[in-house]
């Protein structure tokens, strides 16, 4: 089975049905959409995926507020996994499948964006760290936590100064309890970038870590550059695909979205 982790960059109504459209082509059984909101968009795709069979679980942010959150799409059947992160809760959103080598935890997390004010940096620091307490270890079951951390591994190229050593300390930690770079793990000398900014300075901010017991099982992971760089710019992030070498046992008769019905036929 494979997951794809996806920014959406809180979508207007009309992109939302363009990243639609291209969501519903992709093959994965699982998506994990990062940074959605209380928004036209967000809410018209999980309204969409929903009408169409497939299981939808959406934190959504505090109505009023300019905040982000994760949403899990699944083709499988899927049972909500409630993790203790006190801190802006709604960043991560986690699902539990059925497989043929037993359950597999789904989490999926958006990281806070920072400047260097002190207000986003203790913001994104504190966000972290209760993530970090509220991870299971990655030293036993089945679990890939993936999506939008906005950090870098520390031998990143380039070498970026503004980012500091407790932002390096998440992904090390990662690896401390357990948890392995699945991207890393299959091409370790890589040179590849999720997002760019306007100077063209990239940056591999989109991640995915498996728990040990599944490194054995990762077949694949690669990076999708066309939603970001195709003619569409459907996001300003590259996905991020893992295929695994797993077997879904409980999957759900789902329909494609954009032909249930229920979307106005003339935007199409």
């Amino acid at each position: 089975m494979d997951v794809l982790t996806f920014n959406l960059n809180n979508p207007s109504r009309e992109r939302a049905e363009r990243q639609l459209h291209y969501l519903t082509g992709r093959p994965e059984s699982v998506l994990v959409l990062t940074e959605t909101a209380r928004s036209a968009g967000c809410e018209f795709l999980a309204e969409q995926f929903e009408a169409a069979g497939h299981h939808v679980t959406f934190l959504r942010p505090e109505t009023g507020t300019r905040e982000r959150g994760v949403m899990i799409v699944s083709r499988l059947a899927a049972a909500p996994l409630s993790l203790p992160v006190d801190y802006l809760p709604h960043r991560v959103a986690a699902v539990t499948v059925q497989t043929d080598a037993g359950p597999l935890d789904v989490v999926g997390a958006y990281v806070p964006s920072r400047d260097a004010t002190e207000v986003k940096l203790t913001r994104k620091r504190r966000f972290l760290e209760g993530l970090a307490a509220a991870l299971p270890t990655g030293r036993d079951g089945q679990r890939l936590l993936i999506g939008d951390f906005n950090i870098l591994e520390p031998d990143h190229v380039p070498r970026y100064r503004a980012f500091q050593e407790w932002e390096y300390g998440f992904y090390t930690g990662l690896a401390a309890a357990g948890y392995v770079d699945a991207y890393r793990l299959l091409t370790p000398g890589a040179l590849e970038y999720s997002w760019v900014g306007r100077t063209g300075d990239g940056y591999r901010y989109d991640h995915a870590h498996v728990s040990g017991v599944l490194a054995g099982r990762v077949d694949g992971c690669r990076y999708v550059h066309e939603p970001r760089t195709g003619e569409d710019r459907l996001t300003d992030h590259s996905a991020l695909t893992v295929a695994l070498g797993l077997t879904a046992v409980e999957p759900l008769d789902v329909t494609d979205p954009t032909q249930a019905g229920v979307l106005t036929p003339a935007l199409f």
